[in-house]
């Protein structure tokens, strides 16, 4: 006899739980700080926002395609382990580049700029610096106390020293082969004269070789660049592995958690996963911010403090890995999610009020790429260290996970589209605010109103798909939303948001955002009036209102025919099972 696999819901939702809970503390201990250690390498606000663009263009494409992937060839738990190990060492790469060692761009707070030599080093130091060691330099103020007579000071003038035409410091600055005059040394000076030959020689040497390494290709025209633009491209490169490499983790996970618990029918449990991601979030971010604030700018030699973020996001992928093995995971081959997204595109364009929807998420994407990016720039001009960054982070997390303890008052209140309009316009309040930070702690009283701005969002968001969404379809049409959506907000606002600060900085990035949300807040309540409602109906939300409404004094005849039905159906289905039992 065919023995029946046993399902346990509890066990797969505390799995699943732990999970996302480590997997978004991972990530949070990193990314909310990611763009601040941009600013400590050099990077400008342009390059940071080309960056980040890049990153979220590459989540839109990649994520859908590789979860359709996985799902096709059945590769979900490879995929999820090799997300999870491959992402760690890809970002585990970044601390190998070394800071611009511009002190204009350098943290406030721990000036990076003294980690390095006191220069930038160029793309020849970095490939071969682990080959050979830094040969001696000699200035000019050394090289003309070795070459005077019997290295006294007299009351002679020295021999003429060849100096540098344009540098900042002729001073110090280190002698060049070609500086060398033999006539300034003089013949009484043997042996000062051979060590000097010998020095510039090897100075000599060492630079021929440098400029035969990687001589060709795409190393050789970074080589043609300045350090700051071989640091981008080389960032980019890298980022771009990185988010290669992690953007499969989410949607992955997801599908295959969903999948498994509709098989046991419990798909209605699905959403509780979230609230733990949330919560490893707050802890994350909270939790790195309070460590690295406490540390010394440098932990080890030429190591700076913000390495400990991206140890902690190593560390706590690794620490994610034994649980991924556990994962209840299950294959619906029936199901068809490329499928299913197309149409679920195609009921959001057939709605108006989805339509709108759409957009004003389209409008939270590039206002949250304004705040995710830049966010911790201003704080910093402000005084702020991580501590204040990372305390102020998690209380818009938690903030935004509450948003469930307030969802039935506030939806006696208002209607969704109503709180979809005061979900937007918290947000533009909250970048109005962060435009005026004054102080250290000055950003934590705005944290509060993610309750709204992401809370009551994404509520109302979750209401729009119920209403717009065929039976079985709400949660793709949720991912139009949440997923290619919101992605697309946040990689077009990172685009034009470095330009912006560029041009304008910081403090008027959040101004412009915080207006254009509010012209469309006070647009939107007059275009959802306007727009026809197209409301589908829900049967199963139609059957749980029936079912709760009924009155047990009611008498047998006086009860909804479609109970009546549904009693007449189970019992039918049941005489046909002791039928077949008998038989």
């Amino acid at each position: 006899m065919r023995r029946i696999k046993q399902i346990d819901v509890k066990r797969a939702l505390a799995l699943t739980g732990t999970f996302s809970f480590l997997c978004s503390c991972s990530q949070a201990c990193l990314l909310p700080f990611l763009t601040l250690y941009f600013r400590q390498l050099g990077l400008s606000p342009s390059m940071t926002g080309i960056i980040m663009g890049t990153k979220h263009s590459i989540t839109l494409v990649w994520s859908p395609a590789a979860g359709l992937l996985s799902k096709r060839y059945n590769k979900r738990r490879v995929v999820i382990n090799c997300s999870l190990v491959f992402s760690a060492a890809a970002a585990l790469l970044l601390l190998l580049l070394p800071p611009v060692g511009n002190p204009g761009t350098q943290s406030s707070t721990c000036n990076t700029s003294n980690l390095s030599s006191g220069s930038a080093k160029s793309l020849d130091d970095l490939t071969t610096s682990t080959t050979s060691q830094t040969l001696p330099t000699i200035t000019h103020r050394e090289f003309a106390v070795a070459t005077s007579p019997s290295n006294s000071v007299s009351d002679s003038e020295p021999p003429p020293v060849p100096t540098k035409p344009n540098q900042n410091d002729t001073k110090n600055s280190e002698i060049q082969p070609s500086q060398v005059d033999a006539s300034a040394v003089p013949s009484s000076s043997p042996t000062v004269l051979s060590v000097v030959h010998s020095t510039v020689s090897s100075l000599v040497s060492a630079e021929r070789n440098k400029r035969s390494v990687n001589s060709s290709g795409f190393l050789a025209s970074l080589k043609e660049m300045d350090i700051q633009n071989q640091l981008f491209f080389l960032m980019l490169i890298i980022v771009s592995v990185w988010e290669w490499t992690s953007a499969p983790l989410e949607w992955t996970v997801d599908d295959g958690l969903y999948e498994y618990l509709d098989y046991a029918d419990a798909s209605d449990r699905h959403s509780s996963t979230g609230v733990w991601g949330l919560l490893g979030g707050a802890f994350g971010v909270g939790g790195a911010g309070l460590v690295v604030g406490q540390l010394s700018c440098l932990i080890v030699a030429h190591t700076s403090r913000s390495a400990v973020h991206f140890y902690f996001y190593a560390g706590l992928a690794a620490l994610a890995l034994p649980v991924a093995i556990y994962l209840p995971l299950y294959l619906n081959k029936k199901r068809d999610r490329a499928n299913g997204l197309l149409k679920a595109m195609q009921l959001v364009h057939s709605s108006p009020q989805a339509l709108l929807c759409a957009f004003t998420i389209l409008l939270v994407g590039v206002v949250n790429s304004a705040v995710e990016n830049f966010l911790l720039w201003q704080m910093e001009d402000n005084g702020s260290t991580e501590v204040h960054m990372g305390l102020s982070l998690a209380l818009a997390l938690l903030s935004q996970a509450a948003f469930p303890l307030l969802a039935g008052r506030v939806s006696k209140l208002l209607s969704p589209g109503r709180v979809l309009v005061v979900g937007a316009a918290s947000l533009g309040i909250q970048c109005f605010y962060y435009s005026f930070l004054w102080g250290p702690w000055m950003a934590l009283p705005a944290q509060v109103l993610s309750t709204f701005s992401s809370g009551a969002l994404w509520w109302a968001v979750g209401i729009q798909c119920e209403d717009v969404a065929t039976p079985g379809a709400e949660r793709s049409v949720r991912r139009v939303y949440s997923s290619l959506c919101l992605h697309l907000g946040r990689a077009l606002g990172s685009f034009a948001g470095g330009f912006v600060v560029q041009r304008f900085g910081v403090t008027w990035l959040y101004r412009g955002v915080a207006v254009g949300l509010m012209a469309w807040c006070v647009c939107l309540p007059l275009l959802q009036w306007k727009a026809p409602r197209q409301r589908r109906i829900n049967y199963s939300r139609l059957l749980a209102a029936d079912a709760s409404e009924a009155s047990d004094s009611e008498s047998e005849p006086e009860r909804d025919w479609l109970d009546k039905a549904m009693e007449d159906d189970r019992g039918n289905n049941n005489y046909e099972r002791r039928v077949g039992h008998l038989n």
